[in-house]
């Protein structure tokens, strides 16, 4: 071969590089396959990564300035392939024509088709009889004639579009013109729904999401029926604000009541500084005014108070923020128009179910029970050092009952309440140790005495260990408060001076303790050693017997009971040590920054306490037993898929139980779970709630709920459902009974599209 022809083909297979690559480039959307700065650009520049090509032929004509490599055509480069019969690329228009069943494979995203002709210049180009899948929102797209007509958007003819894998889906959707741009949304005209080789429905236009970023747009809607309400349907509409905050409307069509309108706002500045609001409004058309059967139907059974008010909202809202030096913060607002409101609107985007659950999830924080009157609110500053803490708070109580039905409100509030707490350190040469409790407390209400209180406890320890036999640490503490009262809000009105309190105040303890432990081999198992550690512990705490009666009474605090108390425990712990928990082996070590260690990952699967104090006091007193009723806890975890806690206290003198809870959970990997729990309080209540969440199959799971008052044999709430979860698509169907209110409702989720149904 002459060096001129070898120069040539070299110049060749040099432009067939800059063609694939800009194939490429304007072909795969910057979405799917980002190519900025990534080595395919320095490999056309003289990278370390170099292009391979490989053709029977490869041809220039130099009268139509035209390059064609045909045979088995393949040009690599990293992930990206390109395959073809046929490659022919007019370096005077730059449009570039590859067929015979061309492929391009870029990651794991694949274009594929009998032809494809585009302009490397403009990007514009046609793929005939072609498909693209998008691996991140695993979307496939197929169409006679793909029409790319941007960087990112594309026009298909005879189209259609779905998430599931095979060459007959189980759903898709087919239109005679798709347009579709990637991370925003798709169109079709003159839409048709299909199962398998089945058409189910046909609609004129269709919306739906191609976005793997956030966008704005409407999201699925809920629908539902109750009994109570009738039908409902929620469409929320999302507002994509910029990377760090987003909004969501939402319009809730209720048949019975009326119309509900919502609005959550987020906003995520770090990990520890967001925040999310929320807000619903309802005039509502029904009324619980006590008249004919409108409390049967409008009103419930868990507060003797009717609901005759017609606005009705929903206001909460919870912020965390860092700040300088340390210093966190964190509000919590939860305001609602009635008592019956949480317990009316319980289900759906905005209901109180999916708040709790946001709120826990998001933040680690709970939200008051649906069923509380007193609804906590409060805004607070916090800094913790390695032996001091300081919490600044404002403690907003809003007594939904009082506010709505009564004349007077003497709801306390705490504006603010001030913490400052030093823990236990060392003084005097380690002779000593020392804490200290402080707080101040401003206290508000609309009705009755208000005031201010200052309590200083600080708290002497002398610890002193006998060898490794026991240890006896008595300690001392002296409390220091004083009140500064304000009359003016009691009715009739006090005197004008204000007047100042204070009350001074010791106690003593002491706790005589040792530890006694053994440790017994195992084997044949991934576990290598169990210890048993048993803590016996008695402790003495007196505090003296003081008149309160001249003290002010704003909570716990101000009213300090005398105590002569005798308390013995005994703790048991077990507590398993494994090797490499990673494997469950305990001969296979692990390895840890490139470099083979052991690993051992201790358990603590039973802690097991039981309790029984003596009192004194109520030994001196004719009539009064004095043993406290015995008291036993227990946490067991002997699985990492099996839970059980249970606590109770035995009363002496009636042979009975007071209380008594039990919660256990069972899970497996597969994420099926069953959770019971049983609360008793004698002469107070009595229930038990069941949850269960388990697979029949590999694609049906059975879903279900039951909570039951035992003391008056009512059900509270049950419900049952079926879940049916195949590659692309589920559905869920459930049935509700939540006192005289019932509720049924489905839920189809199409994968990367939507879903259509009922959250209610």
């Amino acid at each position: 071969m002459s060096a001129s022809k070898n120069k040539k083909l070299a110049t060749a297979r040099k432009l067939w590089c800059i063609l694939v690559y800009l194939i490429i480039r304007f072909l795969i959307p910057t979405p799917v396959i980002s190519l900025a700065g990534t080595p395919l650009e320095k490999g056309l520049v003289g990278g370390e990564t170099p292009w391979h090509i490989s053709a029977q032929t490869i041809t220039y004509n130099r009268e139509t300035d035209i390059y064609t490599a045909t045979g088995d055509v393949k040009i690599t480069k990293d992930d990206k392939t390109l395959t073809a019969q046929l490659i022919r690329y007019n370096q005077a228009t730059m449009e570039a024509d590859a067929n015979g069943n061309f492929l391009l494979i870029a990651g794991k995203d694949t274009l594929k088709g009998d032809q494809i002709v585009i302009n490397l210049k403009t990007g514009i180009g046609t793929i005939y009889n072609g498909s693209i899948f998008i691996e991140k929102s695993h979307f496939y797209i197929k169409g006679d004639k793909i029409l790319k007509t941007g960087e990112t958007s594309y026009k298909i003819e005879n189209g259609s579009v779905t998430t599931c894998d095979g060459d007959i889906p189980p759903w898709r959707i087919t239109g005679k013109e798709v347009d579709i741009t990637i991370e925003e949304y798709g169109t079709i005209h003159n839409a048709e729904f299909w199962t398998k080789n089945v058409p189910v429905f046909y609609v004129p236009y269709l919306v739906f999401p191609v976005n793997i970023k956030r966008k704005s747009g409407l999201l699925p809607p809920q629908m539902g029926y109750s009994s109570r309400n009738g039908f409902e349907f929620i469409q929320p509409f999302f507002w994509a604000i910029n990377d760090s905050s987003d909004s969501t409307f939402y319009f809730h069509h209720i048949q019975e009541r009326g119309e509900m309108f919502g609005a959550e706002s987020r906003y995520a500045l770090s990990p520890l500084s967001k925040g999310t609001m929320m807000i619903d409004s309802l005039n509502d058309r029904q009324v619980d005014n006590g008249i004919g059967d409108s409390s049967q139907k409008w009103g419930y059974t868990n507060d003797v108070y009717l609901r005759k008010n017609t606005d009705r909202y929903w206001f909460r809202m919870k912020l965390d923020q860092e700040l300088p030096q340390d210093f966190t913060s964190k509000l919590d607002i939860d305001i609602v128009s009635d008592q019956d409101y949480l317990t009316e609107f319980t289900s759906g985007y905005t209901g109180y179910d999916a708040t709790k659950e946001y709120f826990e999830s998001e933040f680690g924080r709970d939200i008051d029970e649906q069923n509380d009157n007193v609804r906590e609110n409060s805004f607070i500053i916090n800094k913790i050092w390695t032996q001091y803490s300081f919490n600044a708070e404002l403690l907003w109580y809003d007594n939904v009952i009082d506010r709505r039905h009564k004349d007077t409100n003497p709801t306390l509030q705490q504006l603010p309440a001030i913490t400052f707490d030093a823990l236990k350190q060392p003084v005097l040469s380690n002779l000593l140790f020392m804490d200290m409790d402080s707080g101040y407390s401003n206290f508000y209400r609309q009705d009755g005495i208000t005031g201010q209180r200052i309590d200083l406890h600080p708290r002497v320890y002398l610890p002193m260990h006998f060898e490794n036999y026991f240890t006896f640490e008595p300690s001392a503490g002296f409390r220091q408060t004083a009140w500064y009262l304000n009359r003016e809000n009691t009715e009739p009105a006090g005197p004008d001076e204000d007047d100042y309190q204070h009350r001074e105040l010791y106690d003593l303890r002491a706790e005589l303790s040792t530890d006694l432990f053994h440790v017994y081999p195992v084997d044949g198992t991934s576990v290598q050693k169990i210890k048993h550690t048993l803590i016996p512990r008695l402790t003495y705490s007196y505090i003296p017997d003081l008149d309160h009666t001249d003290y002010p009474h704003f909570d716990d605090t101000d009213r300090i009971d005398p105590e002569n108390l005798m308390t013995f425990s005994l703790t048991n712990l077990l507590i398993s040590k494994s090797h490499n928990p990673e494997t469950g082996d305990a001969n296979v070590p692990a390895k840890i920054n490139g470099q083979t260690q052991t690993l051992d990952s201790y358990n603590q699967f039973l802690w097991f306490k039981i309790e029984q104090s003596y009192d004194f006091i109520k030994a001196n007193e004719p009539g009064e037993k004095p043993f406290n009723p015995l008291y036993a806890e227990l946490n067991l975890t002997p699985a990492e898929l099996l839970t059980l806690h249970a606590e109770t206290e035995w009363d002496h003198e009636s042979g009975n139980f007071t209380t008594f809870n039990t919660y256990l959970q069972m899970k497996n990997s597969r994420k099926d779970h069953l959770t019971v729990e049983h609360r008793y309080t004698r002469d107070t209540s009595q229930s038990i709630s069941l949850d269960f969440n388990g697979g029949l199959t590999d694609t049906i799971r059975i879903l279900g709920n039951y909570e039951k008052n035992l003391e008056d044999g009512k059900s509270i709430e049950s419900g049952l459902g079926c879940l049916y979860q195949a590659q692309c698509w589920s559905f869920e169907t459930f049935y509700k009974i939540k006192e005289d209110d019932r509720q049924i409702g489905f839920m189809v989720t199409l994968k990367g599209l939507a879903e259509i149904g009922s959250g209610l």
